[in-house]
């Protein structure tokens, strides 16, 4: 199957993200409601428009679509490596009760074809991993830093989504499996995970054409989760009242500010949204003590000047401004870059020089840079590392050595001290179980520098 570009026959054995496949296209905030045209130039085809039915209520947990049927499953490569390839009876709604995947001595990589590098220059590498590795490749998943633990949440693989809990060490590259407790939430990919304090929210996802607007908290001390409750969205409110709670959505984003977390974007299943809530989380700790999360409140949020709608984008709180990359809307794959004031409320496009199409890459904040990795640019998946530069607001160029992932879009990255961290991801092909570490080296001053701030309106 060809890639969006029906014209660059040097790209047809990645496939589109935007494509309707049985095993992946769960993940995707579009159906296949239209396919490419070849045209003189070649232009980037994204997915139709997503699904779900214009009735339904914003409240509801769960959305079942009317999307015509998918591709084989046999459409999607597993990795030979995953121990889920092998077992096709595994489900995903209860704990997987095969036996643990162990490793008790990690594989150091050895890279005969990887260069020599200087010793200041940030360096790719694959993670010598070990303990009870992840039953399951990951693509849509979260992946959340407590103190020096990766929780990863979610996500699904060609069977199916999931709803386990593992954790990575960053100091010792061991993975475990906790057992969690609780009301725990149904599977789940292309939520948010947001930390306050030391709890995680996940808001949104879903699974196959179901859409979530469901929440739910996971405290990684008691490793408990809590499902709050909240007023139903009510059918007799007048027609220019304001909604009580944000529809159902996927592939959105989240930030904290000032104990509240701003949920922007994302697709419904209908269209690709711009809107923006917030969750009152600063009395969290109290609302779950009393129980029916009492104390949480969402609010619509109205904004001046707010880019187009859009999915798959990124967002960075730097300071008192989210920062916006990127995305799709269902028609195009975006490069542009938005600054959302979140004092003020007015967006701010960026003058850009050089810009990037992207969508299903990851963002993380290193210091006063973004390191922008991987995603999908309408036409391939990609492996560069892009820098984007917080205080001139362009990108620059910077050395990178050493054997980067491969492409792939939908993984996640964190930073831990001056390692950044990629996990998993999908190439269009096959879904990853992998983690790479993207050494600072010489750079390693750069998380420290936050001396700076962002003017926008």
């Amino acid at each position: 199957m060809s890639t969006t570009s029906t014209n660059d026959d040097s790209r047809q054995s990645l496939r589109s993200p935007y494509i309707h496949h049985q095993a992946t296209a769960s993940t995707s905030t579009f159906n296949n409601s239209q396919t490419a045209l070849p045209s003189a130039t070649p232009t980037p085809t994204i997915p139709g428009t997503p699904r779900i039915t214009a009735s339904r209520k914003p409240s509801s947990l769960r959305h079942v679509s009317n999307a015509p049927p998918a591709e084989p499953a046999q459409s999607i490569k597993r990795r030979p490596s995953s121990p889920s390839a092998k077992d096709g009876k595994n489900s995903r709604n209860t704990r997987d009760t095969r036996e643990p995947r162990i490793r008790t001595n990690p594989r150091l990589p050895h890279n005969d074809d990887v260069a020599i590098a200087p010793a200041t220059t940030m360096y790719w590498s694959r993670a010598p991993v070990h303990g009870t590795l992840p039953m399951r490749n990951m693509r849509a998943h979260t992946v959340t830093l407590v103190d020096n633990v990766a929780w990863l949440f979610g996500g699904c693989d060609d069977k199916g989504s999931s709803k386990d809990i593992y954790c990575f060490d960053t100091d010792t590259m061991q993975w475990s499996h906790p057992e969690a407790l609780g009301e725990v939430p149904p599977p789940c990919r292309a939520h948010t995970a947001t930390l306050v304090d030391r709890k995680i929210v996940i808001f949104g996802g879903g699974e196959g054409p179901v859409y979530y607007d469901s929440t739910f908290i996971l405290d990684t001390t008691t490793r408990r989760w809590f499902a709050p409750t909240f007023p139903a969205q009510s059918q007799s409110l007048p027609p220019d009242a304001a909604p009580l709670h944000p529809a159902p959505r996927r592939a959105h984003t989240a930030v904290l500010y000032n104990g509240k977390i701003y949920v922007f974007g994302g697709g419904n299943g209908l269209t690709a949204l711009n809107d923006l809530w917030t969750l009152d989380v600063s009395r969290l700790d109290t609302s779950l003590r009393g129980g029916c999360g009492g104390g949480l409140k969402w609010t619509l949020i109205e904004t001046e000047g707010p880019p187009a709608p859009r999915g798959y984008h990124t967002a960075n709180l730097v300071g008192s401004v989210m920062v916006v990359m990127g995305g799709s809307d269902g028609k195009e794959c975006f490069s542009d870059v938005w600054c959302l004031n979140l004092e003020s409320l007015v967006w701010t496009r960026v003058s850009l020089t050089l810009s990037h199409r992207r969508l299903s890459h990851s963002s993380t904040q290193v210091g006063s840079y973004l390191f922008i990795i991987g995603g999908h640019d309408g036409f391939a998946y990609s492996s560069e590392i892009l820098f984007y530069n917080l205080v001139n607001l362009q990108y620059e160029p910077r050395a990178v050595c050493g054997k980067p992932p491969s492409p792939r879009g939908y993984h996640v990255s964190i930073i831990a001290d001056s390692r950044l961290f990629v996990f998993g991801g999908f190439n269009g092909h096959d879904v990853f179980d992998d983690v790479h570490v993207l050494d600072l080296a010489g750079a390693a001053y750069l998380p420290q520098v936050m001396s700076f701030r962002i003017d926008v309106e």
